[in-house]
């Protein structure tokens, strides 16, 4: 019996990859920039499950952004499933932006 291990990393490089299409609809950077992925978690069925935020609980987006996260995700041919769950522990802000996200929202 053979053991198949995942490539979590490269796995882990195109979820980040996907996500990076993904743009905030108030703010012209992608969600990965803007540090509203907490975190990503892949197990051995290739089912993702992801950890975000948004902006503010009252974003604009908040029925539809979680959805297209989950559908951009489950496109990429190894996963199986996606989920994304969302959280506002901690809120978000503006520190964990990405300095590439600060730079083109002119803030450094």
């Amino acid at each position: 019996m053979s053991e198949t291990t995942i490539d979590t990393a490269a796995l882990g490089d195109k979820i980040v990859k996907v996500v990076k299409t993904i743009y905030d609809p108030e703010i012209p950077v992608d969600i990965y920039e803007l540090g509203l992925i907490y975190d990503v978690f892949v197990n051995e069925d290739y089912e993702v499950k992801i950890l975000m935020t948004l902006t503010s609980p009252n974003c604009p987006v908040a029925e539809t952004l979680p959805l297209e996260v989950e559908e951009k995700v489950k496109s990429i041919n190894e996963v199986k499933d996606a989920e994304v769950e969302i959280t506002f522990d901690p809120p978000w802000s503006q520190d964990l932006m990405s300095e590439e996200a600060k730079l083109e929202l002119g803030m450094l």
